[in-house]
């Protein structure tokens, strides 16, 4: 929608032909965005070549489970010089890729690559609010052109080239989210929250530096902003799972409420493995992992991170 509004013509593909029919028709997109309407610059297709036909820039922004699926007919229907800019937040389980790293692997050598990051509700995106985001890419020519083809009106758009980064930070800032969730949904005030978004935040940048990535991106956009906007936001899936979970749901009820994909859920598990790998002390997420596949009690969980041993803040 926001390439649309600032004047680009711009292909919207939903992998359901028949809803992709729907939303054209109804020229919105009621599941998940009702009563916004769509620019006039934006059509819609359940076809993926039409969709990027003549393409000079892809968006994907497809579940992080589903990015393998596509990646065959993405890979043929893509232009060659068309840069994809990867919207897709999350780490593969198991090979622990980030989702650049999926798209190196499955596109053709040389595609240009971009990551987006940064806070950003899709609701307040498509109704024009303020919001500042980051592109990140290797390849200077396919981050500006990235960078041009959204930015415009309320919507900066700001680059750097440290990938690693802001992939990092978009996909580990979903498991902070769900345990700041579960404090405020078990009651335990906004000093708690606080505490877990600091320490969050130092969580993700011990794993990030090891990784390579620039420090300082994670005081910027991709790293400190993204991480506010998820855990205090009544929009972040992530923390409304959390919200569930403190108030002793369970997480089948939580997710079947929800009826949406909360990336976290599944990035809790491979930010896990990455901290075991990488040999990182990740306490906040150990015990996200533990409650979401291994039953653990939210009691349990909050009594054994408020109960750590003391520890210099910049260990």
């Amino acid at each position: 929608m926001q390439a649309a509004r600032v004047g680009h013509r711009a292909r919207l593909w939903d992998h359901n032909a028949e809803r992709a029919e729907v939303m054209q028709a109804e020229r919105q997109n009621a599941r998940y965005l009702p009563g916004l309407d769509f620019p006039q610059g934006l059509a819609v297709t359940g076809d993926m070549g039409h969709a990027l036909e003549d393409a000079e820039v892809c968006v994907e922004a497809v579940p992080s489970t589903a990015l393998r699926s596509i990646l065959p007919e993405l890979a043929h229907s893509l232009p060659r010089a068309a840069p994809v800019v990867c919207a897709t937040k999350g780490i593969e389980v198991d090979t622990l890729y980030t989702m650049d790293e999926i798209l190196v692997h499955g596109l053709r050598p040389g595609q240009p690559l971009v990551t987006l990051g940064g806070p950003s509700f899709a609701r307040e995106v498509a109704m024009g609010m303020p919001t500042a985001v980051v592109v990140a890419s290797r390849d200077p020519v396919a981050n500006h052109a990235a960078a041009e083809a959204l930015h415009g009106g309320f919507f900066r758009v700001y680059d750097t080239d440290d990938v690693v980064g802001v992939e990092l930070g978009a996909a580990l800032k979903n498991v902070m989210a769900i345990a700041c969730g579960v404090s405020d949904g078990a009651g335990l005030g906004t000093n708690a929250r606080a505490a877990l978004i600091t320490r969050g935040l130092a969580e993700i940048s011990r794993v990030a530096m090891k990784r390579g990535a620039n420090p300082l991106t994670m005081m910027g956009l991709a790293g400190l902003g993204d991480l506010v906007l998820t855990c205090t936001g009544d929009l972040s899936r992530n923390r409304r799972v959390g919200l569930g979970l403190g108030k002793g749901r369970s997480l089948g009820e939580v997710l079947d409420e929800l009826g949406q994909v909360a990336e976290g859920v599944v990035t809790a598990r491979s930010a896990w493995q990455l901290a075991q790998r990488e040999a990182v002390e990740m306490p906040i997420t150990e015990q996200v992992y533990a409650m979401l596949y291994e039953d653990k009690p939210v009691g349990e969980v909050l009594r054994d991170l408020a109960g750590r041993g003391r520890r210099a803040e910049r260990g």
